[in-house]
């Protein structure tokens, strides 16, 4: 089993809206970045992992647990010209964009946030916390996965 954490701007998509979901699973759809793709569509397993993080708001941080509950897929949105995620250039037949689905596992007892993440000399090395580190996922330790768990308490 692999870790992840995976970032979504709450007003745009948050832990509260996958639990709120049939099933509580959704798929990660609107990937736009090619390294992620390829996390999605080669590495991504099901039963593996993620945190929950929320983005781009006050404060960002980690609110909870999922797993993937569906390898990687096409991104159907890309091609939907309806959709603020198509991609002229994604075919049905070689598509460009992969998603996964996801399942809600538990909602924090809080927000552990970025600064808080970021005081821990036990997370040196998370991809998170690394400068300029701007993916929407990134893998994520067994070692800083399981000392993240701990602060949930």
């Amino acid at each position: 089993m692999k870790y992840w954490l995976m970032k979504s701007e709450p007003n745009a998509f948050s832990i509260d809206d996958l639990e709120q979901m049939p099933n509580q699973t959704e798929h990660w759809d609107g990937v736009r970045n090619y390294q992620v793709r390829n996390m999605m569509r080669d590495q991504m397993r099901v039963g593996d992992q993620a945190f929950f993080y929320h983005s781009n708001c006050k404060p960002p941080g980690i609110v909870g647990i999922m797993q993937v509950v569906r390898e990687g897929y096409p991104d159907f949105t890309a091609f939907d010209p309806q959709s603020k995620y198509f991609d002229d250039k994604s075919d049905p037949e070689n598509p460009r964009w992969f998603m996964v689905d996801i399942q809600l596992v538990r909602k924090f007892k809080r927000l552990i946030s970025l600064e808080e993440l970021k005081q821990q000399p036990q997370l040196e090395g998370m991809k998170l916390l690394q400068r300029g580190n701007r993916l929407s996922i990134v893998p994520v330790s067994e070692e800083h996965w399981n000392f993240i768990l701990m602060l949930d308490r």
